[in-house]
């Protein structure tokens, strides 16, 4: 009896400390994303981020002229996408503008094109009404660089889990295994 009553007791600590996924990146709590309605710069479609629950969400903020973290941040995703495998269905990736002035559509569709990014991508587009609150709500500064054309601004990866809570944050320069091996671990949870 004492036996079983142990190998119970096992079960359950094993259980209890296989429950979540060890995750690279700054733990965020669980707490729920910010819901938001922008409009997706490809297909002119409003996008609302809770309208995602039931996959995992890769949100990042990048304008179309960045030099240096956007086009990283779009190649650690179109990585992701190329890696994720049977998972790739489950996971959306957003990005929502920083550059109201320049991020138009078509500058959207190009950017999006340069860097492959088609499957389940979204790059969300609007005046500085509609994105600044968006900003805000994910703690992103946006500010003119001192040349007057580059903008300075965090370079956010959240990912958002199936259930629409924030998870992980990571950067541009995180590895690109860090970010694939997030999203696959959030993928696979139930």
């Amino acid at each position: 009896m004492a036996r079983i009553a142990r190998c119970i007791v096992l079960a359950v600590i094993v259980t209890i400390g296989c429950g979540q996924p060890k995750l690279s990146g700054t733990d965020l709590g669980a707490t729920a994303a910010p819901d938001f309605t922008l409009t997706d710069g490809l297909s002119g479609k409003s996008v609302q981020l809770s309208a995602h629950r039931g996959q995992v969400v890769a949100l990042t903020f990048l304008y179309t002229n960045c030099p240096d973290s956007c086009p990283l941040t779009a190649a650690r995703f179109k990585a992701a996408q190329d890696q994720l495998a049977q998972d790739v269905d489950i996971v959306t990736f957003i990005a929502v503008s920083i550059d109201p002035d320049f991020d138009t559509p078509q500058a959207a569709q190009r950017f999006s094109s340069d860097h492959g990014l088609a499957r389940n991508w979204f790059y969300l587009v609007g005046g500085r009404a509609q994105l600044a609150p968006v900003w805000t709500s994910y703690g992103i500064g946006v500010q003119q660089g001192a040349d007057g054309a580059a903008l300075l601004h965090n370079d956010a990866i959240y990912l958002i889990d199936k259930q629409g809570r924030e998870r992980i944050l990571l950067h541009s320069d995180a590895l690109a295994s860090d970010l694939l091996g997030d999203l696959r671990a959030l993928a696979r949870e139930s």
